[in-house]
């Protein structure tokens, strides 16, 4: 891959890539099971072109490429110096789209994010649990189901959340959700198994502030944190539903306050390291009452957008003064470094970086 560096650009004393590819989602109504998961996607290219506008001005090429049974071909022939990797499922399926890496892997292509093993662990939930759970991460006592009828864990504690295993962007995230009593839960378990044809996690629902933190790496590993504050409503249970996230009009819906704390930031680079999450990732974190830190979702790939397109982590770097462009360069310029010899760290070393 030698060759590659002839087309990259200098930047300071680090390389940025000459031509890039972005990678997005092919997306089409029939491959989703509900309108609510197709909208978390139906922008998918809008996305891609609006940051190829941005490294445009950075004077790279770009070409865009939708995740669809040609890329393996299409990428082959033109050669690009880096990919960006921005898909979140293939064919409506978002476990498949651990397999875009492994594309890359073998046509030698370096690309921004996670890997198959990164990805593969963040499109499973009950995995990712697993995993902090064991680095002595905490997390909300859970269950996973795959069938309603199961027996329940006598241990778990009403209320409880239901969630899509393999699925992300707050799919069937809403108050309804939040069961207080086992005919509840039953009939919302059947619901979601029997609509999205996977198994859903069951959790305890915590109480109290929200947290949501990114890792962008770059020379080192940086954490921005910013307390996720939701509009005044009557609902019971305080949720960042999803009708808040992809429907609401209201600005002031979700708005986000800076919040620092070197404690849930070591925690953060530790998950970071154990889930083999790269160059830059996602994390929710719950504060209940007491004070006690609970992740409760973490996302390898988060959503890549300026602030224009209501991307939560180009808002939180704002307040940071951290500007989508510089974001960019970060992403490129640690997958050119990784490309020339710098090795990621292996999974449960988690040595603070």
């Amino acid at each position: 891959m030698a060759d590659k560096k002839e087309n990259s650009t200098k930047k300071g004393s680090y390389e940025i890539p000459g031509r890039v590819a972005i990678i997005y989602s092919e997306v089409k109504r029939e491959y989703f099971p509900t309108n609510e998961q197709y909208i978390t996607e139906k922008d998918a290219r809008k996305n891609a072109v609006i940051i190829s506008k941005y490294l445009h001005k950075l004077n790279i090429k770009t070409t865009l490429y939708p995740a669809d049974s040609l890329l393996p071909q299409r990428l082959r022939k033109d050669k690009p110096d880096v990919a960006l990797n921005l898909v979140d499922s293939v064919k409506g399926d978002e476990f498949l789209s651990s397999s875009i890496p492994g594309v890359l892997e073998l046509l030698e292509i370096p690309y921004t994010g996670a890997g198959i093993l990164g990805l593969a662990l963040g499109m499973n939930k009950f995995l990712t649990k697993k995993v902090l759970q064991q680095n002595g991460i905490s997390v909300p006592n859970y269950q996973m189901f795959n069938v309603s009828t199961g027996y329940i864990d006598p241990t778990l504690r009403f209320p409880l959340i239901s969630k899509l295993n393999e699925v992300h962007g707050a799919v069937e995230i809403t108050n309804n959700s939040v069961s207080e009593n086992e005919k509840h839960l039953r009939e919302r378990l059947k619901y979601l198994i029997n609509t999205y044809k996977q198994p859903v996690l069951v959790e305890e629902f915590i109480a109290g502030r929200e947290v949501s933190a990114f890792l962008l790496e770059g020379l080192n590993k940086k954490v921005y944190m910013a307390e996720r504050v939701l509009r005044e409503s009557e609902d019971k249970y305080k949720i960042a539903s999803f009708e808040l996230q992809w429907l609401d009009k209201d600005e002031n819906a979700i708005t986000y306050h800076r919040f620092e704390d070197p404690i849930l930031s070591e925690y953060v680079r530790k998950a970071f390291t154990v889930l083999e999450m790269a160059d830059y990732g996602k994390f929710d974190i719950k504060i209940d009452d007491s004070g006690r830190y609970f992740f409760i979702d973490s996302n390898p790939n988060p959503f890549l957008a300026p602030q224009e397109a209501e991307a939560p982590m180009a808002h939180i770097l704002e307040l940071y003064s951290v500007k989508f462009d510089e974001i960019l360069k970060r992403l490129l310029i640690n997958t050119m470094r990784d490309a020339s010899g710098k090795e990621r760290l292996p999974l449960y070393n988690t040595e603070k970086q």
